[in-house]
């Protein structure tokens, strides 16, 4: 029964079920149906043969049905309540959904139907007296809706049966985030207290040198070799700690497929972006986002563990606004830009509008990097003349872009998913990171 029911939900799944509703009145069921064709096509033979006792096959059906009838003990009145948990969760992870049957009288078997959304597939499934429970497994990051349920509801003599239908609701699927350490830093930093080390002289615990005692100096600032070499009281001498401000810009306008390992751009910019947003909220510095693609969405810099959840819940709904892509790009907005913050764009560089894009960032006086997410070459057959033509001017393009990126001062660090993204960000850290004026 289980296979039965797996193979009718993946139909279901593949088609879709009927927009409406079902029919809330009781209606024959599939064993009425054999029944009444037993018993049909014995009288039919009966007849045309003239064989009295082939109505005895006729008879034994209609038995049946008169045994099994419904009676008083059906209901009248049933409904369905699912329950959901977990509503967040991250890719991978198990989502159960546990559904209950309410009436007010006898039931027979539950036959369930299940149509899920995208983003999940059906690991389990479990047929109660009462319910049916479900396992389901997020396969990919954004908000799903997880399907609908239609759960026919068979009468005590499985005679007739009443379809309930069910939706299961949304859920929020989050990326699992790439692994990222490394926090490079613009050249100038606000004046806010943090962990990165300055040039600037204060209190931090990086010791960049000793100076001569002054008086009110604590004493355990005292550096005693220096002191005693020196003849006079000698001062460690600190370098001060700031924070920084960074920016995530998504290139969200295409969502490009590797031909060889399907992966996906899209998965691949936003799970590098959360893990460097977790590495820069570590150590306490501001972080906002930007989204470029269908629709504009925006977050304005904050700190704190929820920075990430409120990151990556505006950019969940990213699949589902394709109907909205244009061939203008919105202005980016002036408080998602804090003066001097450290840009960094997460792009495939398979769009030439993004290069509009870190143009204005540029322009608008802020450090700027670019983080190639690897798209897949086309693939090419070995014969194929123009498609070797054609993947050279895929390459030239490509890397006319990065040209025009470096002619501009903009580093391009490329990331290989599957890797941690320190070993792309490493090259950054030999200097401190420039920004245009404005």
């Amino acid at each position: 029964m289980t296979a039965r029911i797996l193979a009718r939900s993946a139909r279901a799944t593949a088609d879709g079920l009927p927009s409406s509703p079902p029919s809330p009145h009781w209606r024959a069921a599939e064993r009425t149906l054999r029944l009444l064709s037993v018993a049909a096509a014995a009288a039919v033979a009966a007849l045309l043969t003239g064989h009295g006792w082939l109505l005895a096959l006729a008879a034994a059906p209609a038995v049946l049905l008169a045994l099994s009838a419904p009676g008083r003990g059906r209901p009248t009145e049933l409904a369905a309540t699912a329950t959901v948990e977990p509503r967040r969760c991250l890719e991978g992870e198990r989502i159960t959904a546990r559904i209950e049957i309410h009436h007010d009288g006898r039931t027979g078997p539950l036959d369930p139907t299940i149509a899920l959304g995208p983003g999940v597939v059906l690991e389990a499934l479990t047929v109660r007296p009462t319910g049916v429970d479900l396992a389901l497994r997020a396969d990919s990051w954004g908000r799903w809706s997880l399907g609908t349920v239609d759960i026919d509801v068979h009468d005590a003599g499985a005679l007739t049966r009443r379809t309930v239908r069910t939706e299961l609701g949304t859920a929020d699927v989050f990326p699992v985030p790439a692994t990222a350490r490394l926090t490079p830093i613009p050249v100038r930093l606000p004046e806010r207290l943090g962990e990165h080390t300055t040039r600037h002289d204060g209190a931090g615990v990086e010791v960049v040198g000793v100076r001569p005692y002054v008086h009110g100096e604590r004493q355990r600032r005292i550096h005693w070799p220096s002191t005693t070499r020196r003849g006079s009281i000698q001062i460690n001498q600190f370098a001060a700690e700031r924070a920084s401000d960074a920016v995530v810009l998504l290139d969200t306008l295409d969502d490009v497929h590797d031909p060889a390992t399907g992966l996906s751009s899209l998965d691949e910019s936003l799970r590098a972006a959360v893990g460097l947003t977790r590495a820069y909220l570590r150590r306490h510095d501001r972080v906002g986002l930007i989204a470029i693609g269908g629709q504009l969405r925006w977050l304005t810099a904050g700190t704190g563990d929820r920075q990430v959840y409120r990151m990556v819940e505006s950019v969940l709904e990213v699949r589902q606004d394709r109907a909205h892509r244009g061939p203008a790009l919105p202005r980016l907005p002036l408080t998602a830009l804090p003066g001097h913050a450290l840009v960094y764009a997460f792009t495939p560089l398979a769009d030439q509008r993004i290069l509009e894009v870190l143009g204005r960032v540029a322009d608008h006086g802020n450090p700027l990097v670019v983080v190639e997410i690897p798209a897949g070459e086309p693939v090419v057959e070995q014969d194929d003349e123009v498609g070797a033509l054609a993947l050279r001017l895929w390459r030239a393009e490509r890397e006319a872009m990065r040209s025009a990126l470096r002619a501009r001062g903009v580093p391009v660090a490329r990331y290989t998913p599957g890797e941690a993204l320190d070993l792309a960000l490493a090259p950054l850290l030999r200097r401190r990171i420039t920004g245009g004026s404005r």
